[in-house]
């Protein structure tokens, strides 16, 4: 009898401290998930009042405007963004106002004959490569050339995109960026690395971004993530933060 009451006493010490770590364990967790909603940025409450998610991946625009923080331009209202993450046949350019908080424009754009077929996969900044550059670039003068009108963008990161103005990278209209195009091969052309637009719209653009604007391209590209120094990644509850922002906002939409 003894022998039982005691088994029937440890037993019972043990179900209650259990009891008290799974209290403590979701006191900690819950603290926790108040500390992730802290940390949420001016860029989140940006990307949100300009209505960006359906137009630009949050990540394309973190990394971008973590970029613009480090460097210093003629003008910083206006910011373009290239998501060569995504297919040719979608919309990858977006031209943002930042200080209105505005989209000026949200169009086609090609990637290089080297970097891929529909997806750009491959990047390089040497010459001769064919290949889309990644990374920041300032947008500088314009001239009429062999493809129109056009746009001098220079290269910001060393190693990565810096032979940009060396390998006339440089943005242009182009009649193979275009529905026609994507109706007849599936994909848009290609260019020898340009990011070539529209040609109709490329005096819009080109007359908006010119003169020390920034121009970021994206991939989701882990290679370019390790050679940049101007890109920090966010801890990975934040990150989990912010993409669960965005489906909720999406889910309210």
């Amino acid at each position: 009898m003894g022998n039982t009451f005691m088994f029937l006493l440890m037993a019972l010490n043990t179900a209650l401290s259990t009891k008290e770590d799974l209290k403590t364990t979701n006191q900690q967790t819950n603290i926790h998930h108040i500390n992730v909603e802290r940390q949420r940025t001016e860029v989140d409450s940006l990307y949100d009042e300009m209505n960006l998610s359906p137009i630009l991946k949050y990540e394309a625009f973190r990394q971008a405007m973590e970029g613009r923080k480090e460097l210093s331009m003629h003008n910083r209202d206006i910011m373009t963004v290239i998501d060569f993450s995504l297919a040719s046949t979608e919309k990858r350019l977006v031209v943002l106002d930042l200080a209105n908080k505005k989209v000026l424009f949200n169009t086609l754009v090609s990637h290089g004959k080297n970097s891929g077929e529909n997806y750009a996969t491959n990047f390089s900044n040497q010459q001769e490569s064919l290949k889309s550059s990644l990374g920041f670039f300032v947008t500088e003068n314009t001239y009429n050339g062999e493809n129109g009108y056009s746009l001098v963008l220079n290269g910001l990161e060393e190693g990565i995109n810096d032979n940009a103005k060396a390998r006339y990278v440089v943005m242009h209209g182009a009649d193979y960026c275009s529905t026609g195009t994507i109706s007849s091969l599936g994909r848009l052309g290609k260019s020898y690395g340009c990011p070539a637009v529209p040609r109709e719209y490329a005096a819009p653009i080109i007359n908006t971004i010119k003169d020390g604007t920034l121009l970021f391209i994206y991939a989701d590209n882990q290679e370019y993530l390790a050679k940049t120094h101007l890109i920090h990644q966010p801890n990975v509850l934040m990150a989990q933060f912010s993409r669960q922002q965005r489906l909720e906002n999406t889910d309210e939409g």
